[in-house]
């Protein structure tokens, strides 16, 4: 049966571009949702792009909860398309092995063990000889254990691409080969036209799959999206008489520490690496006339990698190189794909960007991006997919290359809690990051923002030292958190996301989107959601009204671009786009977040206005001044003591942080950062979108029901609301306590009651001012009463934990209140 169509058709409702298997498996997927009026357009062949020319490994490991899930998806559907398409994929589910030469690495797979039970995939820790009993060709010089991952292995990348095809055209969807996209632009009824060298069609959205070629496509409508190729290698050995002479085919082995990995291809082996010292490929833009093409070879480049890995493949030394394939594969600044819908940019998705991992990725991505397509939402939470995650830095071309090359080389890289990566910083700061480095801060970046996260004393190295136990700021961290609690503290957060909505129908528009009360008094801060049309918190943000139709919005620095897309899709609504204007202003205000209860005390000395509970209450704001610096003042606090948030123009930060350290010094004021932020919050129970809430929550599951006004009238997700209210809640986010102050979960840990596993950590982090290690996770209502006896399994061992009411601090609000 043909899969292509001669004559274009000049319609249909959704047109993916890219005929690689990321698009066929979104084509299949919004067929299988019953979308039979879609069409793919491929400039070539399919899998002309990188699809091709991949290893065609199927991984399921990953640090993620939900990636793993979706890595699941798409083995389970790789291994049934034949029996539903009749089409061959070629799959060899041998398994994978993933060898541990460090004691971190053997730590770092125990913790992957434990999860991946809860997305109900097969892998354990087994011992040397157990490896290389499944690989005999393994030197087992240095390995302490091996994880073996028994679902996994490797495919034919073309064939299981065609299965998809043919799966999506019996269901309707037509392909066009050879149809090269020219333009695309918008008609006059809102649709794309979407011109090629065979015709024009329109649709009302498109999805663009182009992988290698997903920036230019991009560039058609207007946006840059941060995709860049990078060359990648891999070798196949001559035939290997010793592998004929095995009871099995050897499963697919990573060694991590000389980042490369082998599998059997035919008679003979093949091995991939990861190069310290990446090559990124046509930066500039892909040479138009670069099709079903290889790069030139590069044997030079892998000589010290091949060298290693013999050292691990002993074989290899004795085996001649038959064939060097060199391929471009897109990447990203963080190595994982962009998925989802583009913002600015109604109705243009992308699913782009999986670096090496294609294969892997796109049959569960394709199935989750279909999903979020047709039903609003995805099924598995796709944040860290998500293409709103990055702002317009993320795709100029010194910051793209050079994230991306940091990322294809650590690809194999141990992920320890809260490291951080390095390249391409520092790429924005504050007025006062000089200072703050000078003063011993250690630095993050949160949308290319450079944010303290603790201060190293004097003497102490001004570096992380990640580890799977206590790090080197854990102490430091304490001090902070405990001179915020007892005296007063300041915090740069000039990251926060900022947002100005004004116009005659702003309130109308906010009260539509928000799930609060929006229609406040002039000077009232509201903390609110906006949900999804499933009732799933897709943003997690303050509102405060500045004057009769203007409106402030402060959200997190992560999801500055995932927020603003989110309003910014809304205004158009109806016919007068709500008339309003929507603002970014973040990059216009510093903010420094004073707080502790002498933070009135220093406050005070510096302005007229009354700062007291009565004359300033919490959740307001007042425009003051502070010595010469024009502030808005926000009464209202993320660490639950009385405090402020000070937003100035930044060309104010510097004096405003001067005249705040000086009168603070009668008050000991310190410095702090956001690792002392986040063990703050958690002893208050305040939840943070991405972790503890995202758009598969409601607000009735995450405990924001007061937050929730039902007799306000309409807003997006009220009506999944009442419904869910209805059935009843069958989870609720809760706090746990755990025993054993060595030991703090960060995210994923499963969460047992007896022997069977009832939930997994959201986040966690140990309170130092309550001296008590703290998690956040939803439990089912008949694991969540206070006093519930529960475990959670860390690193392989199970630590006790206790459900308890929260919050641990503060639990009457006075301090925060400052009363």
């Amino acid at each position: 049966m043909s899969i292509s169509e001669n004559e274009m058709q000049t319609h249909a409702r959704a047109v993916v571009i890219g005929g690689g298997i990321a698009g066929c498996s979104v084509l299949y997927h919004l067929t299988k949702l019953g979308w039979s009026d879609v069409a793919l357009l491929e400039r070539n062949e399919l899998t002309g792009g990188s699809t091709w020319h991949s290893v065609g490994n199927t991984p399921m490991f990953t640090s993620s909860l939900n990636l793993l899930r979706i890595l699941k998806a798409s083995n389970e559907l790789y291994a049934s398309l034949e029996d539903e398409t009749g089409q061959p994929v070629g799959f060899h589910q041998v398994g994978s092995l993933r060898l541990a030469t460090t004691t971190d690495l053997l730590t770092w797979y125990k913790q992957i063990q434990a999860m991946s039970q809860l997305a109900g995939v097969r892998n354990e820790v087994i011992s040397v000889e157990q490896a290389i009993a499944l690989n005999p060709l393994i030197n087992p010089e240095g390995v302490l254990a091996a994880a073996h991952l028994h679902g996994d292995g490797y495919l034919d990348p073309s064939s299981v691409t065609i299965a998809l095809a043919k799966g999506a055209r019996q269901r309707g969807a037509v392909i066009y080969r050879d149809a090269r996209v020219e333009r695309i632009t918008r008609t006059a009824s809102g649709e794309w036209a979407i011109t090629t060298n065979n015709g024009t069609i329109t649709a009302e959205i498109v999805i663009n799959a182009g992988g290698q070629w997903g920036r230019e496509i991009g560039r058609m409508v207007g946006v840059e999206l941060p995709l860049v190729p990078m060359e990648h290698q891999y070798v196949i050995t001559e035939a290997i008489p010793e592998l004929k002479k095995l009871a099995h085919e050897i499963p697919v082995t990573r060694d991590p520490e000389r980042s490369f990995y082998m599998r059997q291809e035919g008679d003979g082996l093949l091995f991939g690496f990861f190069e310290s010292n990446p090559i990124p490929w046509a930066v500039d833009g892909i040479p138009r006339d670069f099709g079903r093409q290889l790069l030139p070879e590069r044997l030079e480049h892998l000589t010290p990698n091949l060298g290693r890995a013999e050292e691990r493949i002993p074989i290899l030394g004795r085996a001649g190189i038959k064939r060097i394939v060199n391929g471009p594969d897109a990447y990203t600044p963080d190595g994982s794909p962009i998925v989802g819908p583009v913002p600015g940019v109604p109705n243009f998705w992308v699913m782009a960007g999986f670096s090496l991992f294609g294969i892997a990725n796109s049959g569960g991505t394709g199935r989750a991006c279909a999903e979020w397509i047709v039903h609003g939402a995805p099924g598995i939470d796709l944040w860290e997919y998500d293409v709103r995650r990055f702002g317009e830095y993320a795709a100029r071309k010194s910051y793209l290359v050079t994230r991306a090359s940091e990322a294809y080389a650590l690809d194999y890289a141990l992920h320890y809690p809260h490291h951080e990566r390095h390249a391409g910083r520092p790429l924005k700061t504050t007025p006062i990051h000089d200072q703050l480095q000078s003063a011993g801060a250690v630095f993050c970046a949160r949308h290319g923002w450079e944010r303290p996260l603790w201060f190293a004393p004097k003497g102490i190295a001004q570096r992380d030292e990640p580890t799977f136990g206590r790090a080197n700021w854990f102490s430091h961290v304490g001090q902070e958190c405990r001179a915020v609690r007892e005296r007063v503290g300041v915090l740069d957060q000039t990251s926060f996301g900022k947002f100005q909505v004004a116009g005659a129908g702003a309130t109308a528009f906010l009260n539509h989107l928000c799930a609060n009360q929006i229609d406040v008094p002039i000077g009232k801060i509201v903390v609110t959601q906006m949900l999804n049309p499933n009732g799933g918190i897709e943003c997690d943000l303050t509102v405060a009204r500045v004057a009769a139709e203007t409106y402030w919005i402060v959200t997190a620095a992560w999801t500055t671009t995932h927020d603003w897309a989110w309003i910014d899709a809304h205004r158009f609504e109806t016919p007068d786009g709500f008339n309003i204007a929507l603002d970014n202003i973040t990059g216009d205000y510093a903010v420094l977040s004073l707080m502790g209860p002498q933070a009135q005390g220093v406050l005070q000395k510096l302005t007229d206005t009354a700062l007291g509970p009565a004359a300033f209450p919490f959740m307001t704001f007042q425009d003051i001044l502070v010595g010469s610096a024009p502030v808005r003042a926000y009464r209202i606090s993320y660490v639950g003591e009385s405090g402020w948030e000070l937003y100035t123009p930044v060309a104010y930060q510097r004096y405003l942080y001067q005249q705040l350290w000086e009168a603070g010094r009668e008050f000991r004021i310190v410095n702090f950062g956001y690792r002392a932020l986040d063990s703050l919050r958690l002893e208050k129970g305040y939840r943070f979108w991405g972790l503890d809430m995202n758009a598969l929550t409601t607000p009735l599951e995450a405990g924001l029901h007061p937050f929730v006004k039902w007799n306000k009238g309409e807003f997006i997700g009220r009506e999944a609301l009442v419904k869910q209210k209805q059935e009843g809640i069958a989870r609720t986010l809760e706090c746990l306590v755990v025993e054993g102050n060595d030991a703090i979960p960060h995210g994923w840990e499963p969460i047992l009651a007896g022997d069977q596993a009832v939930s997994y950590v959201c986040s966690g982090e140990y309170g130092h001012t309550v001296d008590k290690t703290i998690v956040l996770a939803y439990l089912p209502r008949s694991h969540s009463a206070a006093g519930t006896a529960l475990s959670i399994d860390l690193y392989g061992e199970r630590f006790p934990a206790t459900a308890v009411r929260a919050p641990l601090y503060d639990p009457e609000n006075k301090k925060l209140r400052g009363v």
